[in-house]
C-alpha cells in the first residue's frame, strides 16, 4: 500500500495529497510485524504485535521502494528499449534491477526504525519520533552516494505554494520531513488502543488537511521587467545518417524563423533567445550552425543562449574531439562569447561508467554520444546581469543548481530534451523537480525543452506562461531578475545533513545505553 500511494502522490496523476499519508502505512508494517518472542512480557503486552526485526523491517521497506520505483521510473524500459538499443527483455531486466537496487534505500528506511524500535513494545514510539529524520537522511544519502534523487518526498508539495517556501531555509528536504511528521502521526492512530486511535486520527485530519489548504492561498502575480523568447524545437530523435545536408538546413530554417519575436506595437522586445538541448547534431565549430546563430542575434540584436554540442578549441572538423553537452551563449555581434558545459552526467546515457563492466550497455549511448563533464558552474553574463544555466538532469540535484546563484545568478535558465521519456509520466516530474529549484532559490527559472513543457516559472514556483508539449514553436517568457540570496542558497543541504547526524546519534545511543534502561 505504501508503495502504491507513493506513486500516486506524483504526477501523472496529480494526487498529491497522499503524500500526507503514503509512508504511514510502511511505518505501521514495521512496528506491528510479529507477535512477541519474550513470555516473560505481561498479558497486556504479549497479546500485542510488536516491530520487527531487523530483516523483516528491510524487507519491508525493500518491497515499499521497489513498487514505487517500478511504478515511478518505469519510463527507464522505455528510454532503454526505444533509444537505447536493447532488447525488450534487457530493457525489462535493466529497469528490474534499477529498481531493486534504489529499492535499497527505503529498506534501509525499515531496518533502521525497526532497530531504533528494539523488537520490543514500547520501542515504537521512539522510532515514530525518529523516522522523519531518518528518512531525510536517507533522501541525502540517494543524492549525494547513488546521485538519483529522483522525486524526493517534498517535491510532492511544490504546487502549495504557501508550505513550499519553507524550502528558501532546509531545501526541498524540509518539506520531506514535514510531510513525514504527518505520516507519522497517522501511523501513530493506527498503533494505539481503539480507546485512544479516533482522537489522533482526527487530529493528524485535521492536520493535513490544513498543511494541504495551504495550496489554496494564491499570493499576487510578481512584477517581470524582462522578455526571453524560448523555443520549442520539438526536433525528433533520429539516426545519425537520417540528418541529411536537406534536412538539417531545413530544420535549421524552420528554428531561425522561429527565434525572430513578431512585430506587435508596444509589446516587449525579448533581451534574450533560447534554443533548448535536443538530439539535433548542433556543433558549436559547425559552420552552417553558427551562421544561423549568429544571424538571430544580429537580427534581434540580442544574445542567444543554444544549447549545442561544444568541443574543445582547435582545427579538428566537428565530432572528432571530446564533445561536450553545452549551452553556447552567442552575442549580440554575432560572436560565441561563453559557454557551460554539462557537468553531471547521465550514466548510460551520456556516458557507461565502469566500462570494463557494463560493455554490454555501450549501445545505450550511441545516441547521444560520449560526453566529457565540464568543470565551472560560473553564471554566463548577458547583458550586464548573470544567468544560472543548467542541463537537463542536472535540474534534479538540488545542491548543485543553487551554486549558481551562490554565485551570482539572478535568473535560471534550465534547457532539456525530454523527447527521451516520450509520453510517460517522467516529463512532468521532471519539471517538477526544476519548478523546485526556483523556489529553493528564489530565482525565475526559464525551462526551454524540445518535446515540452517550456514555461517560464517564478520564484513561488508557479507556472507563469507555457507552451502546449510537441509542438515547434516559442514562447515569449516573462521573467525578472533577483539578487538576494536564500538561507538554502547560502548554506546548503545543512538541514539533510542535520538530520542523518541524529539519526546516526539515535542508532549509537540505542546500542550504548544498558539493555534494561531501553526497555524501561
Amino acid at each position: 500500500m505504501s508503495g502504491v500511494l507513493q506513486i500516486l502522490a506524483f504526477p501523472l496523476p496529480n494526487l498529491y495529497p497522499l503524500s500526507w499519508v503514503a509512508i504511514a502505512p510502511l511505518l505501521v508494517a514495521v512496528l506491528r510485524a510479529r507477535e512477541p518472542e519474550d513470555i516473560h512480557l505481561p498479558a497486556s503486552l504479549a497479546k500485542k504485535l510488536v516491530p520487527a526485526s531487523a530483516l523483516q523491517g528491510f524487507l519491508l521497506g525493500y518491497l515499499s521502494g521497489t513498487l514505487w520505483y517500478a511504478g515511478t521510473c518505469y519510463w527507464v524500459y522505455h528510454t532503454m528499449h526505444l533509444y537505447g538499443g536493447l532488447s525488450a527483455p534487457a530493457a525489462a531486466g535493466i529497469l528490474v534491477l534499477f529498481c531493486l537496487y534504489l529499492g535499497l534505500y527505503e529498506g534501509l528506511f525499515g531496518l533502521t526504525v525497526a532497530l531504533l524500535a528494539g523488537g520490543r513494545p514500547g520501542g515504537g514510539r521512539r522510532a515514530l519520533f525518529l523516522s522523519p529524520f531518518v528518512w531525510v537522511a536517507l533522501e541525502l544519502a540517494r543524492t549525494r552516494i547513488s546521485g538519483f534523487p529522483w522525486d524526493l518526498l517534498g517535491t510532492a508539495q511544490v504546487n502549495n505554494i504557501s508550505l513550499n517556501r519553507l524550502a528558501t531555509i532546509t531545501g526541498v528536504y524540509g518539506l520531506s520531513f514535514e510531510i513525514m511528521l504527518v505520516n507519522t502521526v497517522f501511523a501513530a492512530a493506527l498503533l494505539v488502543g481503539r480507546e485512544k486511535r479516533r482522537i489522533i486520527l482526527i487530529e493528524a485530519v485535521v492536520v493535513a488537511t490544513a498543511l494541504q489548504s495551504f495550496a489554496l492561498i494564491r499570493p499576487a502575480p510578481l512584477r517581470t521587467d524582462h522578455t526571453a523568447l524560448l523555443v520549442q524545437e520539438n526536433v525528433p530523435i533520429l539516426p545519425s545518417d537520417e540528418w541529411t545536408a536537406q534536412y538539417f538546413q531545413n530544420t535549421i530554417g524552420d528554428l531561425s524563423r522561429l527565434s525572430v519575436p513578431p512585430d506587435v506595437a508596444g509589446a516587449p522586445k525579448p533581451n534574450l533567445v533560447v534554443w533548448p538541448e535536443s538530439p539535433a547534431p548542433f556543433y558549436v565549430n559547425e559552420a552552417r550552425f553558427r551562421e544561423a546563430i549568429a544571424a538571430v542575434a544580429k537580427k534581434d540584436h540580442t544574445h542567444v543562449v543554444a544549447g549545442s554540442l561544444g568541443e574543445n578549441a582547435g582545427s579538428q572538423p566537428p565530432g572528432s574531439g571530446q564533445t561536450y553537452n553545452s549551452a553556447a551563449l552567442m552575442s549580440p555581434e554575432g560572436q560565441w562569447v561563453a559557454r557551460y558545459d554539462k557537468i553531471h552526467l547521465v550514466p548510460f546515457g551520456e556516458y557507461v561508467p565502469f566500462k570494463s563492466l557494463f560493455s554490454f550497455a555501450s549501445g545505450l549511448t550511441q545516441a547521444v554520444g560520449e560526453f566529457g563533464r565540464g568543470s565551472s558552474r560560473e553564471p554566463l553574463v548577458v547583458d550586464g546581469y548573470k544567468l544560472g544555466i543548467f542541463i537537463c538532469y542536472e535540474a534534479v540535484f538540488p545542491d548543485e543548481v543553487r551554486q549558481f546563484a551562490r554565485n551570482g545568478a539572478q535568473a535560471f535558465v534550465n534547457i532539456s530534451n525530454d523527447g527521451w521519456y516520450g509520453d510517460t509520466g517522467a516529463w512532468a516530474q521532471h519539471l517538477n523537480q526544476a519548478r523546485m529549484r526556483a523556489v529553493e532559490n528564489d530565482r525565475w527559472l526559464l525551462r526551454d525543452t524540445n518535446t515540452g513543457l517550456t514555461a517560464s516559472i517564478d520564484p513561488y514556483g508557479r507556472i507563469v506562461a507555457s507552451l502546449p508539449r510537441k509542438q515547434r514553436t516559442a514562447l515569449e517568457a516573462p521573467y525578472a531578475l533577483v539578487s538576494g540570496t536564500t538561507f538554502y542558497t547560502r548554506y546548503g543541504d545543512w538541514f539533510g545533513y542535520l538530520c542523518a547526524i541524529i539519526s546516526v546519534a539515535a542508532l549509537l545511543w540505542r546500542y550504548r545505553v544498558p539493555s534494561r534502561m531501553v526497555s524501561s
